[in-house]
């Protein structure tokens, strides 16, 4: 394996260890930033053009699962309404009180009938210590992955999300993210934009700061859209 530069703050460049840091702050963004420009020097453009690259962190946590589950194959805007909704009729919003609530505070929140079964079943899983959340942090991020998608209804981009912005996992990257096809594919020159498989392949290039990459394409694709595509925190 091939040695890097001591910049890159990794003894390999496709180091797969899960112990390795977490992306915890602004300046785990810059290294990551300057480390990706080294391994792809078309990246050094996209940086530029991206502006301020948001850390994009949240506690690990039930809040935080739910909030990712809410926002699929929804606007940014329709998931923020939701959520906050549900938040209000769930106070406090732990997985015993989801539970307590019903069909009915689900209905009033707005989930669709997909997003209840799987808020459901997070809910059990958490309840009754299928699946614990605070611990996936010290999980290689596919131990993690395949963990949070044995929940009925969450797929890789939801499991992917979580990681990123909860955990904090640095080599993750949600290829089936619309918004960074969409930004990948401007940046690079891919047009129509890549679909997930071939822009997994193409993200492996940008391995083990995969988490940084997608965060500077969320902010890349905010530059050329003037909307916010990334997922709220």
């Amino acid at each position: 394996m091939r040695a890097i530069d001591p910049l890159l703050g990794l003894a390999e460049t496709k180091c797969k260890d899960h112990r390795m840091q977490r992306i915890e702050t602004d300046a785990d963004i810059s290294r990551g930033l300057d480390a990706l420009v080294l391994l792809d020097r078309r990246l050094g453009p996209v940086r530029a053009m991206a502006g301020a690259i948001p850390l994009r962190r949240s506690p690990a946590g039930f809040h935080s699962l739910a909030s990712v589950i809410v926002a699929q194959q929804v606007s940014r805007t329709s998931a923020d309404a939701i959520f906050n909704r549900l938040c209000r009729l769930v106070d406090p919003f732990t997985p015993e009180a989801f539970l307590s609530g019903g069909e009915s505070v689900m209905v009033q929140a707005g989930l669709s009938r997909a997003k209840q079964r799987t808020l459901t079943a997070l809910s059990v899983a958490l309840r009754d210590g299928a699946l614990d959340l605070e611990r996936l942090d010290t999980f290689p991020a596919d131990e993690a992955l395949a963990a949070l998608t044995a929940i009925p209804g969450i797929g890789p981009w939801t499991a992917q999300v979580y990681l990123l912005v909860a955990a904090g996992h640095p080599d993750i990257f949600p290829a089936g993210d619309v918004a960074l096809q969409t930004a990948v594919g401007h940046a690079l020159g891919h047009e129509p934009r890549p679909p997930a498989n071939q822009l997994a392949l193409m993200a492996e290039t940008w391995s083990p700061w995969r988490s940084v990459a997608a965060r500077l394409f969320w902010a890349y694709y905010r530059e050329i859209r003037g909307a916010e595509a990334a997922p709220a925190t």
